[in-house]
């Protein structure tokens, strides 16, 4: 039963991930077009997550730190998931 739970809260907490991830990439990637979202770029977005590009940039970092916080939550409720069911 609380696998079944746990599942549920993983799965509804992914669904603005999408949302969250292109806001945060077209801050990255300085582009507003929304193919920036199907793009396979990563190293700099990764960059962009645990390192300051733009420190001058107040919505870069706002953005920043909501993302980290928002997958730092989606990883412990998928490690929750995962872990339960052993």
């Amino acid at each position: 039963m609380i696998n079944t739970f746990l599942f549920w809260i993983w799965m509804a907490w992914s669904l603005p991930m999408g949302i969250y991830r292109s806001q945060f990439r077209k801050i990255v990637y300085q582009d507003n077009h929304w193919s920036i979202n199907i793009k396979p770029y990563f190293l700099k977005e990764l960059k962009g997550l645990f390192g300051n590009i733009y420190p001058n940039n107040p919505e870069y970092i706002q953005k920043r730190n909501f993302y980290r916080f928002y997958l730092m939550i989606y990883i412990i409720l998928g490690a929750s998931y995962f872990l339960s069911k052993t």
